[in-house]
Order: C-alpha cells, then structure tokens, then sequence
C-alpha cells in the first residue's frame, strides 16, 4: 500500500492528470503483487463500470447543465434576490440562499461557485463588497451543494461505502440548511460591521414574495419531488436522475419555453466533458479500491485507530481532523473513492452510523475545495474575480469558522442529521 501512494503523490507532483495518476498508481499494486496478475486490474476496471447506482452522476451532472439553460437558475436568482436582498450584506445573503436552492439543481460545488461568480461576483464588487469579502461568501455558500441532494459526492460515497443514497439524500436536508444560516449569520455580521450596503432598502411585500414564489415554482418543486420519489419508492437514487433529465427538459421546453436545440446541444457538450472526467476518475479508483480490500487497509488502520480511543465520538473527530488535512491536498472526488473503504468499516465497528459519518466526511472533504493549496473551487471564484488568494483566505475566515462549528454541533447532536431518514424508512 506505501509503493501505490507514494507512485500516486510523485504523479501527481510531476503534473500527471488525478486520473492518469491514480490509474498507474493502482497499476503498481498489480506490478510488484506476487499472487495478483495484471489482468486483474483491467478486469476490476471493467467492473466499476457495470454499476447501476453509478447512473445517478451522468444523469444528475446532465440535468444540472439542461436546468441551466433552461432558465430555472434565472428564476432562483430573481426568488433569492427578492427574500433577502433587504438584510445587510444583501448580495452575499442571495448567494448563500442561490446555492442552497442550486444543491438541488447541479449538485456540484464548483458548477455552483462558478456560475455565481460569473452573475453575483461583478455585482457585489460594483455595490462596494471587497474582491476577497465577494469571493469567499461565493466559494464556501457552494459548499451547502455538498449535502443538499442531489450532491454528487453523496452518491459516490454511498455506492463506495454501501450506503443508502436515499438515505444519505434525507439526511442531508437539515445539515444543509443549517450550514445556509450559519452563513447568513457570518456574512452578515461580517456586513454590518463593515457598512456594505444592501441591495434592496426594503423588505419585499407578500405579493412580491408570492410572485417571485410563483415563478420559481418548477425549479423550487425540484427537490421535493426528488426527494418524494425516493421516499415512496417510486424511483431508485438511479432513475431519478434519468427523471430530472426529463423533468429539466420539459420544463425548459413547455413551461420556460427556453431550451432551443442549440441550447440542448450546449448543456450536452458540456455535461459530456463533465462525464468523462468524474467516471474516468471513478474507472481508475476500483483497482485502487481492490488493493485497498485486498490488504486489509481497513482493519489495520482500525487497530490503529481504535488503540486507546473507545469512545466512537472521539475516533470520528480524530478521522474528521485526517480527512480534513487531506481535504486541503487533495480533490474531494479523489478523497471519497479512495479513503470511503477505509474508514466506513471503521466508524461501522465503532458503533457511528455511517449515514450520519457521510453527511460529516462531505462537508469536510469538499471543504478542501474551498481552501489553499489545492481548493478548486477557491482559484476558480478567484480568477473570475481577478482576487487575490492571500485577501481571499483572509476574508475566509469567519466563514470557515461557521462550518467548523457546524461539523461540531452535527457530530455532537446526531439526531439533526438522522431525524429525517428515521422519520421516512424507519
């Protein structure tokens, strides 16, 4: 296991694309293993790919870029500028409203960190918001599309770690709208303190609320229906992603009457590129993840672990604290192909449920997205908005702290997270 993480670090210090890296480096185990011929490694290849809950991610990453063009980010912007525009640092209360609404729409932090940098950003620089103030509120409030469904990396880990997606899907509500008022809370203390101005003087009328209501009312219905679905039974994790394609075309094409061919053709070209990357990324981890099995990764790092530490919160923190020094060096897509297999049986013998420890990993590995060195998220706001990372990590801060001591409160009061899934499958 020492020869195929240090092939995979040199790899990637040398440049080496993440799936080309963690491909040779999985290679690598069945180069020097004396029992574990070659053929081995294309098969295990092969086989992640004939996995039907693996459906979920081109289905959800399509939808997303089709609800994109079909104008139902248009109208959550215009819905989340009317509800709280009026509260101090009203533009970055939009943002942080936008990506809780967008959770259920792309599913994916950077899409949703790229997209408001290019409508919010300008604007809140414009209104007197600092570059770094607008960047960070942009980049963390994207963080809420890691646990609000249908976040990608949930299914990833449930299929990874055998989890319930559904479950993971219900779980994810509550943790995501808490994170959205720990950072309202945080941007507008941030706000108040500095004199940004708000973008509306007034609170909105019912009849404005109710109209900007109205015409959010398909892409608001979204979630709910996903969400529903998945509870009745009436469609696998899977197949709902094939529905929100569906339900995103016709939207788009019927209701908004704003999805023309070419706009099809756009959001398909780009979901194709999307698609490859993540699923060659998934292809290459399944050698990584037979070796990992193999060698009995799991229960060695258990017995290290769990020396001298009995108490099951104690050695979830400890994983938290790894996972979120990984989170900085490492891609989160990487961190839960790769790491899920190790600490799920973990937390499992501990007695920590694994729905409430999936909900915990997400948001602290897509964290890393959002923070020096290697955040995506962070460079990708940050060149949008030609910011600084130096002003980008100040200005950070108290936003970082909100979801710290979010984690916290989730780790230490279990029933915010699992309330939901025990209420619907019991």
């Amino acid at each position: 296991m020492l020869a195929i993480g240090t092939v995979f670090l040199v790899l990637l210090l040398l440049g080496a694309p993440v799936a080309f890296a963690i491909g040779l480096s999985g290679f690598t185990f069945f180069l020097t293993s004396d029992v574990m011929p070659l053929s081995i490694g294309v098969q295990r290849i092969a086989a992640v790919s004939q996995s039907f809950p693996l459906l979920a991610v081109p289905f959800f990453v399509l939808a997303g870029h089709l609800m994109n063009e079909s104008g139902i980010t248009e109208r959550l912007f215009k819905f989340s500028h009317v509800a709280v525009a009026w509260i101090a640092g009203g533009l970055a209360q939009v943002s942080i409203i936008l990506s809780t609404l967008m959770g259920g729409v792309s599913g994916s932090a950077v899409a949703d960190a790229a997209m408001q940098a290019r409508v919010l950003g300008p604007r809140m620089i414009d209104q007197g918001y600092s570059k770094g103030y607008a960047a960070a509120v942009i980049a963390l409030s994207s963080l809420i599309t890691a646990t609000i469904p249908p976040s990608i990396g949930l299914i990833l880990y449930g299929y990874v770690g055998q989890v319930s997606i559904g479950r993971l899907f219900l779980a994810g509500i509550v943790p995501g709208i808490l994170m959205m008022l720990f950072l309202m809370v945080a941007a507008y203390l941030v706000a108040r303190r500095r004199g940004y101005v708000v973008a509306q003087s007034t609170r909105p009328t019912a009849r404005a609320l109710a109209a900007a209501t109205w015409d959010a009312k398909w892409a608001l219905l979204f979630p709910v229906l996903l969400v529903i679905s998945i509870r009745g039974g009436v469609f696998t994790p899977s197949e709902v992603g094939a529905f929100a394609v569906v339900y995103a075309l016709l939207v788009g094409a019927l209701a908004h009457r704003a999805l023309s061919p070419q706009a099809i053709a756009r959001a398909f070209g780009r979901a194709v590129s999307d698609i490859g990357l993540v699923m060659l990324i998934i292809l290459m981890s399944g050698m990584i993840g037979f070796a990992i099995v193999f060698l009995q990764v799991p229960q060695q790092v258990t017995g290290i672990l769990l020396e001298g530490i009995s108490n099951p919160y104690l050695v979830v923190a400890t994983i938290l604290v790894a996972l979120f020094v990984a989170g900085l060096l490492f891609e989160s897509t990487i961190i839960v192909l790769l790491i899920t297999p190790i600490v799920v049986p973990i937390v499992q013998r501990v007695g920590f449920d694994p729905v409430h420890f999936g909900i915990l990993m997400m948001t602290i590995v897509t964290l890393g997205s959002m923070t020096p060195p290697v955040g995506v998220a962070m460079y990708t706001v940050c060149s949008l908005l030609g910011c600084k990372v130096e002003e980008y990590v100040r200005e950070s801060i108290p936003f970082v702290a909100a979801i710290l001591v979010l984690v916290a409160v989730l780790l230490a009061f279990p029933d915010l997270v699992l309330f939901l899934p025990r209420l619907a499958f019991g």
